[in-house]
């Protein structure tokens, strides 16, 4: 199977990461509306994160943020959102890039999204990884014949589901981990 250089892994978790930037917008803007209210994961080793020492102390390496009662001062940015929660009874600002997020539920409705968080460290020795081989096939391509690359599959496989059972619970949380290459 060919390699997946377009990293459609990733396009696809931005894009649902646009889900929660757009959900976040919209309470910014009119609150939330009825019984909606959110659970975001948020991955607290990921650059860009912002809290108070206390709560880091408090919590290893993830935290969940509840956005129902008691939230304040919801700005939402193109890279991160910035919100205003009580802990203890204590007011903390925290500043959350997206890319930082893990999970995000919105219990009424039974809506939810998992995703992958990587480092940047990680992030950009995978994308120094795919130029190296994007070279190194483009190189191999212009050298090789035509009756070479007729043998190699064309990479329309797709990826068997991790679970064969059907589901009828509408509460289903969607991970990417079925369409990754295994």
């Amino acid at each position: 199977m060919a390699e997946d250089l377009m990293r459609y892994d990733m396009l696809a978790q931005d894009a649902l990461r646009s889900v929660v930037k757009l959900a976040l917008k919209r309470v910014q803007e009119s609150g939330l509306p009825g019984e909606h209210h959110f659970f975001i994961a948020v991955s607290l080793d990921h650059p860009g994160v912002k809290i108070s020492e206390r709560l880091r102390s408090k919590y290893d390496d993830e935290m969940t943020i509840v956005l129902q009662h008691q939230f304040w001062n919801l700005e939402v940015y193109d890279k991160f959102f910035e919100v205003e929660l009580s802990f203890d009874n204590t007011p903390e600002r925290l500043v959350v890039p997206f890319a930082a997020v893990k999970g995000f539920f919105d219990p009424s409705v039974q809506f939810g999204l998992q995703f992958e968080v990587a480092g940047q460290e990680n992030d950009l020795e995978q994308e120094t990884a795919g130029l190296k081989v994007a070279a190194d096939n483009s190189e191999n391509q212009q050298e090789s014949t035509s009756s070479d690359s007729a043998d190699e599959g064309n990479g329309t496989e797709l990826p068997e589901p991790t679970s064969k059972k059907p589901s009828n619970d509408d509460s289903t949380v969607v991970s990417l981990d079925s369409f990754r290459k295994k």
